[in-house]
Parts: structure tokens; C-alpha cells; sequence
């Protein structure tokens, strides 16, 4: 058998070339070493100088700092080498020098800190200053900046500078024009770009002024600093460029769930095309012609729509009716209106719960009043859809109230079709109620239709679920019929008149007395026994699905009125099955009672908690303005559940995955919002358990085999 070999000197070379390659990528200088040693008699120096270079230099190939690189770090002197660190690098505090313009500067970023964004020839970063540690910077300073890396909120950023200011200069021109998808990637954080679209709405602050930016793929928030003196008005409906620093918001995992633009003024702000001017000097147009075909131009700017006023609550909604049809619109404007006074709106057409709804609209009054009957309706007719926005008038009676919900709300039975009648607390007068169960009664006030997404998507048609009656005032529940007048009080009274007529009689009548008087009592409490039962886990005591499902979807449509949000937590236990299969299903029924017992502790009073069955929960939240608040309750949650239960004299070991989910106006439906916690949950078993795991969109489901009741 032949056997091939190789020379000692070809081993080397490979031994060098392999070196060379794998560790040391960039290869141009070292080649020139390897061959001036290898045509020498020097190969062993060779080896040792390409050794002292793997332990001096100081970069990576795509320019970064090398992980490997023992002994004192490199510093960093341009934007992106600061901004390219990955978190656990930026954390080890590698020295910083850049030379750079500020594109924005706030001197109370109101944690402690100012904030800077500064621009070099290699990109922007964020640096992050005491508050009151340096002087006004304004957007255009100079400056020269020695600090360290710190990870940031998302992305690295600069801590603990030194700042010098050097001179002046121009901001930045031409950045690359930026789409909404592609900001929300995050892969421009940071970065100074430029962004088109119309001006949807302007919030002015004390120091700052928020703007809505509809764009071509979304609506971008945009913050600037407040200019003295300046007008922000006359942007609203213009179509403007708007340069500033892409930055994200974030959850408190530093996880990206949105992005805003910091803007430094005006003066980065170009109005491509003005606003078309006083909409209310546009002919009205008439209200069932809004987001129609013959109209679909003009809904990009601000539609005018003249009607009587029909509803409002200051503030917050107004509802007009014209000869066409009716309207409501979300609105900041607090002026009471009269009901009936002819009011002109303007602001921009979108849709609410599939029906159209004006946004960030202004009013105002002419001073004409007029009538505005509210139309009869049956419980049918207003699920047909025609009187959606509309004020209406249905008689019911009156079979409950939700006291689980933060505003007054009333359960009606009309025509075998059950609504809720909500009134708001902050409007209800001191004296509002209560209306006694039973009653026969009208109810007055806009109708709120609910629609069955699932048919609108399968049909191309919208199909109204359910709808709700938004009330005006206490005045706008008026009793038509008491409860009925048999009574066991009015039974026992007229029992008492029978005493009198025969001595002989009083026995009896006592006996009876009695009788009635228990049939009563199990009558009253058999009706709470069931109504109980009904909307109750009789294991647990918790909200039941259909208990669940109605307060889900009060709530969806309340918080799409009041432009807040709500969240989703559902709650699975970890391997439960293994408890009930090893210690019983007694021990399982006590691990259940006392997850319910931590789940309602763990949560608002306002707040619902509904048992699905099994060994899985739901918990609502409404009233919701901050995401970062959901994500505190599933933490509470998990933390609360992984506490072993006691058993017979054992411990019983238990732990929880939670999937989470919040959403916002107008972005809210029942449906997508369980079908997402859901999702979340899937992600929470699949990263091991005994945690929770929040929603993205970004962030698929990750699939999981379906399992019986009860299983882990």
C-alpha cells in the first residue's frame, strides 16, 4: 500500500494560510508577512509576529470590536462603530471619541437626563447626558464627545460624555427617505432620516408639540421641541417632509413594539403641499356619502359634514344627523353643545367597528337649534345596520347590571335580543339610579353596532354581532312599567287582613304565612343560585367564557370611544395533568381554587378574571394606557403562581405560562385579541414555561400540539 506524505515546510504553510484566514480575516497586510517569512529562514518568527497580531488588532471584519480581544478595548470614534456593539459588548464600557453635529437636544428628557441625538459621516447615535450637566445644544452645535458604551433602552448608546462644544454647522441633507414598514424593523434606530405624508393632528405641550403623520403605510407620531411663538395650526391637513432621529419605543424588556420621530423644530419641517385651507369654507358634504367611490379624493383631506347635534360627550365624542344618515366623531374639543343645534365638523373619514367615524375632528356651532327625535326602533331593525351612529329609542326590560364595569351598564332583553345600555360615570348626575331589576323601560342614545369579523373577511359584507346603546344621560332610562306589583311583601300583607275574619283562620293563615314566607326566601334565592351559576366556575367562583365574552366586548367598544386599550392575559398551568395523575384529582381541584384565589389578588377590582375550563384563565384589563402596565400584571401573575400549594402535608410544585396581549384604539377587536394571547401562550410553553411571553406581530406562534383538559 502506498502511503502519500507531506513535507514539514507544506505543513507549515497550510498551518499559517489556515491561521491567517480563520482568525485574522482581514489578510491584505498579514499575506505580505507570510510571504517575506516564508521565503525566508524565519518561518518560527513568522508564526509568533501573526500571534502578536491576533492579540493587538483591533477590529473585526465588518468593523466592529472584536469578542476575542483581550486587555484594554479599542476606541471607538465614529456613530456607527458605537451604534454596530451588540448589547453584551456595549456593556463592557469601551471608550468613545466622536466628533459630531446634534440633529435634537432636550435638556429635560424628564428621567434625570437630557437627551442627544449626534450625527457624524458614519451615522447618528444617542447620547445620554445628566440633567443639567451641560448647557443648550442646540440642533446644528458641533460638538466633541468622550464617554463610554452603555447598552440603552434597545440599542447602544453613549453614557457618562464630556462634551465640548467646537463650532456650527448645517444639519445633515439628504437622508434617505424612510417607510413606516421599514422604521418599525428597527433597523434605521436612531438614524437621521426623512418622512412624507399629511398632518392628521397637532397636540401642543408646555415644551414639546406631538404631530400626526399619516403616511402612505400607517400614521407616524412625530416630537418636537416648541418653538416660541411659532404656529402649529395651519400644518394640520398639509402634506410635509419632516427630517429627525428614528426612535423606538419599547417595552420594559427593551423589546421594540413601536416607533416615533424626535424632531429638533420646525425648521426640519417642509410643507410640500399647504393645507387646502378653512374646511368649513368647503360645501358640506353629505353624511352617507362619506368613504363612498365618488368621494375617495377628497377623504384624504378633511371632510366638512354639517348636522344637529344628536350626542356628545365633551371632550371626548360628538354625533351629528343630517337628512342622510348619522356620524359620530372623535374629538378634543370640550365646548358643550346643545342636543339639536346645527353644528359644521370637519376632520378626517376613517372607520370605528367597520362604520364611519370622523377623527381628530373640530367643530363649531352656528347658534340654530333644531329637533331631533329619536328614531323607534326594535331590537331586530337595529341589527340590520341601518342605524349605526344613529339616535334611537327601544323598549326593553331591564334584567341586570354589570357591576364588574368602571361606567354604569345596564343589561336590557328586548325581543329576545339582549344589549347593554352604558352611561358613563363621569357623566352621570349624583342622583342617576338605581333602576329596580325587572322593570319595563326606554332607552334612548346612539347605537353602537358590533360586527362579526369573521363574516365581514368570508363575505366582503359587514354582519352586525351585537350592538350597545351609548347613553346621554340619567334622563335617557325612563321607566315605563314597575316590576310586577305580586310581591311575597304585598302576599304577606294581604295574609295579615285574613287574621281578622275567623279566629279559626289565624292558625292557618300563620302556616301559610310561613309557607309563603320560605317559598319566597328559595324562590329569591334559587333565581341568584342560577343567575350565579350561570355566569360563575362553580369550582373556582371565577367569570365564566359567556360572563367573559360580554364584558370583552363592552369593553372593546368603550375603549375604541374613549381612545384608550385594553389587554389579555392567558394563563395556562405548567404540567397540570402530572398533579392530578400523581396526587388526585382532589389535589387538583385545591391547585385550582388557589391559582384562582392568587389570580384575583394579583389584580385590579376592575379588573376580570374568567376560568376557559381546564386548567386555563383569562384575565381583562381595562382602562389601559400603557402596554408596559400588562406586561407588569402577567409578571406579578407568574411570580405569584410558582408558588407551591399544600396538600395533604406535602407541597405541591406548580408554575404558570401566560401569553399577553394589549391593543389600542381604534385597533381593537374581541376576537384578534384572544386569538393573539392565545399565540403569545404558545411562544410562553415553547420557551420553556414558568414564564410570559407578550405578543408581536413580528413574533409567529410557534406551533403546539393540541392536548386534552387538563394536560401540561
Amino acid at each position: 500500500m502506498k502511503v502519500e506524505t507531506t513535507s514539514p515546510a507544506i505543513l507549515r504553510e497550510e498551518r499559517l494560510t489556515s491561521l491567517e484566514n480563520t482568525i485574522l480575516p482581514n489578510g491584505t497586510i498579514l499575506a505580505r508577512f507570510r510571504h517575506f517569512f516564508l521565503s525566508s529562514r524565519l518561518r518560527g518568527a513568522a508564526l509568533a509576529i501573526l500571534l502578536t497580531l491576533l492579540c493587538v488588532w483591533p477590529t473585526s471584519a465588518n468593523g466592529a470590536p472584536s469578542r476575542e480581544q483581550p486587555g484594554i478595548l479599542p476606541t471607538l470614534t465614529t456613530a456607527r462603530q458605537a451604534h454596530s456593539l451588540s448589547s453584551i459588548e456595549a456593556e463592557r464600557a469601551y471608550p468613545i471619541h466622536l466628533q459630531g453635529v446634534v440633529t435634537y437636544f432636550d435638556l429635560d428628557y424628564g428621567t434625570g437626563y437630557s437627551a442627544i441625538f449626534m450625527h457624524d459621516s458614519s451615522g447618528s447615535i444617542f447620547v445620554r447626558p445628566l440633567t443639567g450637566s451641560v448647557g443648550l445644544l442646540p440642533a446644528g452645535t458641533v460638538i466633541d464627545v468622550q464617554g463610554v458604551s452603555g447598552p440603552g433602552g434597545y440599542a447602544p448608546i453613549v453614557i457618562k460624555p464630556q462634551i465640548r462644544v467646537i463650532g456650527h454647522a448645517p444639519l445633515p441633507e439628504n437622508p434617505p427617505r424612510e417607510t413606516l414598514p421599514r422604521l418599525e424593523t428597527g433597523v434605521e434606530d436612531g438614524q437621521w432620516v426623512e418622512v412624507e405624508g399629511t398632518i392628521h393632528g397637532v397636540i401642543e405641550y408646555s415644551r414639546s408639540v406631538t404631530l400626526e403623520l399619516a403616511m402612505a403605510d400607517g400614521t407616524l407620531t412625530v416630537t418636537m421641541l416648541k418653538d416660541a411663538g411659532a404656529t402649529y395650526s395651519n400644518l394640520v391637513d398639509a402634506k410635509v417632509r419632516i427630517r429627525g432621529n428614528a426612535a423606538p419605543t419599547v417595552n420594559v424588556n427593551g423589546q421594540m413594539i413601536g416607533v416615533h420621530l424626535m424632531v429638533p423644530n420646525l425648521s426640519t419641517v417642509t410643507v410640500v403641499e399647504p393645507a387646502p385651507g378653512d374646511p368649513f369654507e368647503q360645501p358640506p358634504v353629505p353624511i352617507d356619502k362619506l368613504l363612498r367611490w365618488d368621494l375617495f379624493s377628497a377623504s384624504l383631506h378633511r371632510v366638512h359634514l354639517r348636522g344637529n347635534v344628536t350626542f356628545q360627550w365633551p371632550g371626548s365624542s360628538l354625533c351629528i344627523r343630517d337628512a342622510t344618515g348619522a356620524v359620530c366623531a372623535h374629538t378634543a374639543l370640550d365646548t358643550t353643545l346643545r342636543l339639536g343645534e346645527l353644528v359644521d365638523v370637519a376632520g378626517f373619514a376613517g372607520t370605528e367597528n367597520n362604520a364611519p367615524v370622523l377623527m381628530n375632528a373640530v367643530f363649531k356651532g352656528t347658534g340654530q337649534s333644531g329637533q331631533v327625535a329619536a328614531e323607534p326602533v326594535t331590537a331586530a331593525q337595529a341589527l340590520l345596520g341601518k342605524y349605526d351612529s344613529d339616535l334611537i329609542q327601544i323598549d326593553g326590560e331591564l334584567i341586570g347590571d354589570d357591576l364588574g364595569s368602571s361606567d354604569i351598564t345596564l343589561i336590557v332583553n328586548s325581543g329576545n335580543t339582549i344589549f347593554s345600555a352604558i352611561l358613563p360615570k363621569r357623566v352621570a348626575e349624583s342622583g342617576a339610579g338605581p333602576w329596580e331589576i325587572g322593570s319595563r323601560v326606554r332607552i334612548t342614545g346612539i347605537c353602537s353596532l358590533r360586527i362579526d369579523a369573521q363574516s365581514n373577511a368570508r363575505e366582503g359584507i359587514a354582519v352586525t354581532k351585537s350592538f350597545m346603546v351609548l347613553l346621554r344621560s340619567p334622563a335617557d332610562v325612563a321607566v315605563l312599567q314597575g316590576p310586577s306589583w305580586w310581591t311575597p311583601a304585598l302576599a304577606l300583607r294581604l295574609l295579615a287582613l285574613a287574621f281578622a275574619v275567623t279566629l279559626g283562620v289565624l292558625v292557618w293563615v300563620a302556616v301559610l304565612r310561613g309557607r309563603v314566607q320560605r317559598q319566597a326566601d328559595l324562590l329569591r334565592e334559587s333565581e341568584e343560585r342560577f343567575r350565579h351559576m350561570a355566569l360563575h366556575d362553580a369550582l373556582t367562583g371565577l367569570a365564566t367564557r359567556l360572563l367573559l365574552q360580554d364584558r370583552l366586548d363592552t369593553a372593546v367598544v368603550l375603549a375604541n370611544r374613549h381612545q384608550t386599550g385594553l389587554a389579555l392575559l392567558i394563563a395556562d398551568l405548567d404540567k397540570f395533568k402530572e398533579i392530578n395523575d400523581t396526587f388526585g384529582h382532589q389535589a387538583g381541584d385545591e391547585v385550582l381554587r388557589v391559582t384562582s384565589s392568587r389570580l384575583l389578588a394579583a389584580v385590579r377590582k376592575s379588573d376580570t378574571v374568567a376560568r376557559m375550563g381546564g386548567d386555563e384563565f383569562v384575565v381583562l384589563l381595562t382602562d389601559l394606557h400603557d402596554p408596559q402596565f400588562a406586561e407588569g400584571v402577567a409578571a406579578k401573575v407568574v411570580a405569584a403562581l410558582s408558588v407551591s400549594v399544600p396538600f395533604g402535608g406535602q407541597e405541591l410544585p406548580i408554575s404558570v405560562s401566560v401569553g399577553v396581549c394589549s391593543a389600542f384604539a381604534p385597533e381593537l377587536d374581541a376576537e384578534t385579541l384572544l386569538k393573539r394571547a392565545d399565540a403569545a401562550l404558545y411562544r410562553a410553553k415553547a420557551q420553556g414555561r414558568n414564564c410570559f411571553e407578550v405578543y408581536l406581530p413580528e413574533k409567529p406562534a410557534v406551533p403546539v400540539e393540541p392536548a386534552s383538559p387538563g394536560s401540561p
